[in-house]
């Protein structure tokens, strides 16, 4: 017995160490990698100096300058998220529960942007929002407008909107779909409003859904680089966009891992702050 459990465990590590290689190869020895170069001291010549400092990180979290703009860039990630969550749960729900023999195309409708690139999808909006384009344009034969819809925040919002809302469409829909219908015709059996079927039948078992949703959504919005760069063109900094100016243009490799780990750091506090009250949600509701 005890043989027979010592092999079957060896076999499970031999077929899982692979995956345990590519991980350790390409995520933690990469991390691991700039954890050590924040902490190294800047050189103009080379991409560090020898020896250590926590210089790096002073500058970091003592510069008002670079708070801030922290601040802005998990602003902008929330609201991202928020807008987001406001627009998927509709669709996903429609998607999940409908019967049309459309139900193909919407569901293709909702995964066409994960077909085009980042870049092409940029472009596409700086045709659509810029001061003479197609948006402008509409509204001129209303009387309305122009508005500056390009390079600020409201433009970069946009875009990272449409770039990250099929990463909350999907999980909520996979949620949905999950849920026995006979759980709502139960609840309306006894005598629950749609309102509170809703409220504490529909929404308590999509929250895996919205969970997963979120998390990515607020993690790829936190770490975009290419929209706030086309659609903000320097009037919209993120921390991202300031660390590829320290790392290529100052090549100041040493500051600008220590500026992307404390975004990460910052990110993940905030993650796994959501993560657990969602789940101790999840544990009161089941």
């Amino acid at each position: 017995m005890i043989m027979a459990k010592a092999k079957t465990n060896l076999r499970n590590w031999v077929f899982g160490l692979p995956a345990l290689l590519l991980v350790l190869l390409f995520i933690v020895v990469p991390y691991l990698n700039i954890v050590v170069m924040s902490f190294r001291n800047t050189s103009m010549s080379a991409p560090y100096a020898p020896g250590f400092t926590f210089d790096n990180y002073t500058r970091v979290l003592g510069d008002l300058y670079y708070l801030v703009l922290l601040r802005d860039t998990l602003f902008f990630a929330l609201l991202t998220t928020v807008l987001c969550f406001v627009l998927a749960f509709p669709v996903a729900f429609h998607l999940a529960r409908t019967k049309s023999r459309f139900q193909g195309l919407l569901y293709a409708g909702v995964l066409s942007p994960l077909l085009t690139g980042v870049v092409i999808r940029c472009f596409g909006w700086i045709v659509l929002l810029s001061n003479n384009g197609i948006v402008n344009q509409l509204l001129a034969y209303g009387g309305l407008g122009p508005y500056r819809l390009m390079y600020n925040h409201t433009g970069v919002t946009i875009a990272l909107v449409h770039v990250f809302l099929p990463f909350m469409i999907l999980p909520i829909m996979n949620s949905v779909q999950a849920i026995d219908p006979r759980l709502e015709e139960a609840a309306r059996t006894l005598g629950a409003s749609r309102t509170s079927v809703f409220r504490r039948v529909l929404l308590p078992l999509t929250l895996p859904g919205i969970q997963s949703g979120v998390i990515l959504v607020f993690v790829l919005s936190a770490s975009a680089y290419v929209i706030p760069l086309l659609l903000g063109q320097g009037q919209v900094q993120t921390v991202p966009t300031i660390v590829v100016q320290q790392l290529l243009g100052s090549f100041l490799w040493p500051f600008g891992a220590a500026l992307a780990l404390t975004l990460s750091v910052s990110v993940l506090f905030l993650v796994s702050t959501f993560a657990l009250s969602t789940i101790r949600s999840m544990r009161r509701l089941a």
